[in-house]
């Protein structure tokens, strides 16, 4: 584990393995510790490096929500890789880590290898329904600030896109609970604030323009998110979108398996067709 400063912030970053590096961004309420058991899988093919995204498990969680902007999130993840000697990098974001990983293969094409994004969105196209999703996020934000962190993660695991996850084992459940109470409120508050679908700028419009290697992986008991992605292979360039059966939202944690073979083959093959559904 360890501590990278770079513009005025320091985040936190796991490193592991040995080869190609593969970057490895979770979702909002997450950390790097999502990834452990991931990385015993990919760590005997590929250098891992799982950050801690601003706001978020052992990285700054400054008190300024302009901080968090995603224009600057992007910025941060390229001087971390410049940190690191990361030129060229295979991307993997989950949710809020893939909308981040999206924004950064737009901006710095260069240094992408491949992408690889769960259950993720360009943003809000209509300028009213992401009116309404600053709103809604800012009475969230003022939620955490208020109630505190313990009240915040339990209202949040009962939210209906994390439904499926009721049938993960006990441990599993105990394991993502104790992860999420580690997070700094105001991290999680001010996240919301900057970077939430309806703060980042849409990308819906400039997906043609992204011809990065893109995989798409959806769990398929989650409609909206696996729509939103079949709509984003039809439009990006070279994208394939894979969906996995019986699995929700976060299906990296709930058939976590299916989901390395998926990443793997996908990360080892030059043609998309050869990475077919599960």
């Amino acid at each position: 584990m360890t501590r990278i400063r770079i513009n005025d912030i320091e985040l936190n970053v796991i490193t592991s393995g040995a080869g190609a590096p593969l970057v490895l961004l979770h979702g909002f309420t997450g950390s790097a510790a999502n990834w452990t058991t991931h990385r015993a899988v990919f760590d005997r093919h590929f250098q891992t490096a799982a950050i801690d995204l601003l706001g978020h498990g052992a990285s700054d969680a400054p008190a300024d929500a302009e901080r968090y902007r995603m224009t600057r999130g992007v910025d941060d993840l390229r001087a971390c890789f410049d940190k690191l000697n990361l030129q060229r990098v295979h991307l993997l974001g989950y949710s809020m880590g893939g909308r981040v990983a999206l924004h950064f293969a737009h901006k710095y094409p260069e240094r992408i290898e491949t992408l690889i994004l769960e259950s993720a969105s360009p943003g809000i196209a209509d300028a009213a329904e992401r009116a309404a999703r600053i709103a809604s996020d800012q009475v969230l934000a003022e939620r955490i600030e208020r109630e505190g962190i313990a009240a915040f993660v339990a209202y949040w695991e009962q939210r209906p896109l994390f439904a499926t996850q009721a049938r993960l084992s006990q441990a599993t459940r105990d394991a993502l609970h104790a992860q999420r109470l580690q997070n700094n409120p105001r991290g999680l508050a001010n996240s919301l604030r900057g970077m939430g679908t309806g703060a980042q700028e849409s990308l819906w419009e400039r997906l043609p323009q992204i011809h990065t290697r893109t995989l798409l992986i959806t769990g398929a008991l989650d409609e909206k998110f696996t729509n939103i992605a079949r709509q984003m292979s039809e439009i990006m360039p070279n994208a394939r979108h894979v969906s996995i059966a019986d699995a929700g939202h976060a299906a990296h944690v709930e058939r976590p398996m299916e989901f390395e073979k998926i990443v793997l083959k996908g990360l080892r093959t030059d043609h998309w067709s050869l990475v077919t559904d599960y």
